[in-house]
């Protein structure tokens, strides 16, 4: 029982000792472990809480939309960018203004959503859409250069026979008419790849292709 009593008490000043060397480093540990636990929870709430007022700003210009209002469009896309521009919505609230403003025949007010949106959105995905609706914008206004220059980087999978359709119509009313029969068949290609889902969007590039060829 001594010699128990013995080696609990060796054991006691042990932990004694190891306590007096990293007990403060032990502490820091955990205090620094908690203050990074409650920071995560709060990004994430504020994260969620931004998700929730962008969600319902972007709702609002879907209304507008709807409504075909483009002005209140224009307003409500510009507080969505300002104060979300972080987040899928603004991307989203840029391209589906855009559309309005274009349907309309303004074309600087389609233009400006779209120059955001392809350049500082954060979905690639989106950011591919916006430069192939800029491009097409750029197009309108007769600046085949700059809609070539929005085509020149090569989009995802998705988007490429979209964009070599559209760079052979900047080539073509260039009177490029060799670099606009590359493009187009290049389009062609990969809507063949496409199957039967893309057979319309493939006659339509055949048919300007050949128009370049008679």
């Amino acid at each position: 029982m001594a010699v128990y009593d013995l080696e609990e008490q060796e054991q006691i000043s042990e932990l004694k000792a190891w306590w007096a060397r990293y007990g403060k480093l032990v502490t820091a540990l955990a205090v620094a472990a908690a203050v990074a636990s409650v920071a995560w929870q709060g990004w994430r709430w504020y994260q969620n809480r931004q998700a929730a007022e962008a969600g319902g700003l972007y709702f609002a210009v879907q209304q507008a939309v709807t409504q075909q209002d483009a002005q209140k469009a224009r307003e409500l896309t510009g507080r969505l960018i300002d104060q979300f521009g972080g987040t899928v919505y603004a991307q989203l609230g840029a391209l589906v203004s855009a559309g309005l403003q274009f349907s309309k025949g303004d074309l600087d007010n389609a233009r400006a959503p779209l120059e955001w949106a392809a350049g500082q959105g954060k979905d690639e995905s989106l950011r591919d859409l916006a430069r192939l609706r800029l491009a097409a914008v750029l197009l309108q206004q007769g600046a085949h250069d700059q809609a070539l220059a929005q085509l020149q980087r090569e989009p995802g999978k998705a988007y490429r026979a979209r964009f070599a359709d559209l760079r052979g119509d900047a080539l073509a009313a260039q009177g490029k008419a060799a670099d606009a029969r590359t493009a187009y068949q290049a389009a062609i290609t990969a809507l063949e790849a496409e199957g039967d889902e893309a057979a319309m969007l493939r006659e339509v590039v055949r048919v300007k292709l050949e128009s370049l060829e008679a």
